[in-house]
C-alpha cells in the first residue's frame, strides 16, 4: 500500500516539474501566431500614435509585478531604437480589444510594424535581447 502511494507521489512530482519547466521555457518568448498576420492596430485601437518604424504594445494589469519590469524593458528598447514607440494599455480597461486579440495573461507584448500589423507576440515578460531581435521582423 505504501509503495503505491510513493510511486503516485513521485509520478505527480515528476509531471509537475516537467510542466513547470516547459511553462517557464515558453513564458515571454516572442512568437508568430497564424491569426495575427492579418490583424492591424491603429491609433484608434491604441489611443496613441504608432511609431514611425515599429510599436511595442504592452497589455498590463494593476497588480502585475512582471508588468513593471516589462515596462522598463520596453521603454529602454524604444529609447534605444529610433522610430520605435512603446504603448502600455490597461487590460481591464480595454476588455473588448483584449478579447478580440486573444490576450490571456499580463503582461502580453505585441510587436507591430509601421503599418500596425502584428508581427510578434509574447505572453509573459520578454527579455530585452528578444525584443530587439523581434524588431528586426517589424522594421
Amino acid at each position: 500500500m505504501t509503495t503505491t502511494g510513493l510511486v503516485v507521489c513521485a509520478a505527480v512530482l515528476v509531471a509537475a516539474s516537467v510542466f513547470g519547466l516547459l511553462h517557464r521555457r515558453a513564458d515571454g518568448r516572442l512568437k508568430v501566431r497564424d491569426d495575427d498576420g492579418e490583424r492591424r492596430l491603429d491609433s484608434g485601437d491604441l489611443g496613441a500614435e504608432l511609431g514611425a518604424r515599429a510599436t511595442l504594445v504592452q497589455f498590463s494589469s494593476a497588480f502585475c509585478q512582471p508588468c513593471r519590469a516589462t515596462r522598463r524593458t520596453l521603454t529602454e528598447v524604444a529609447e534605444l531604437v529610433d522610430g520605435v514607440s512603446h504603448v502600455e494599455l490597461d487590460a481591464e480597461q480595454r476588455l473588448e480589444l483584449v478579447r478580440e486579440l486573444g490576450i490571456m495573461k499580463t503582461p502580453t507584448v505585441l510587436v507591430l510594424d509601421a503599418t500596425g500589423r502584428i508581427v510578434r507576440r509574447a505572453a509573459g515578460q520578454p527579455r530585452k535581447v528578444d525584443v530587439i531581435a523581434a524588431l528586426g521582423a517589424a522594421v
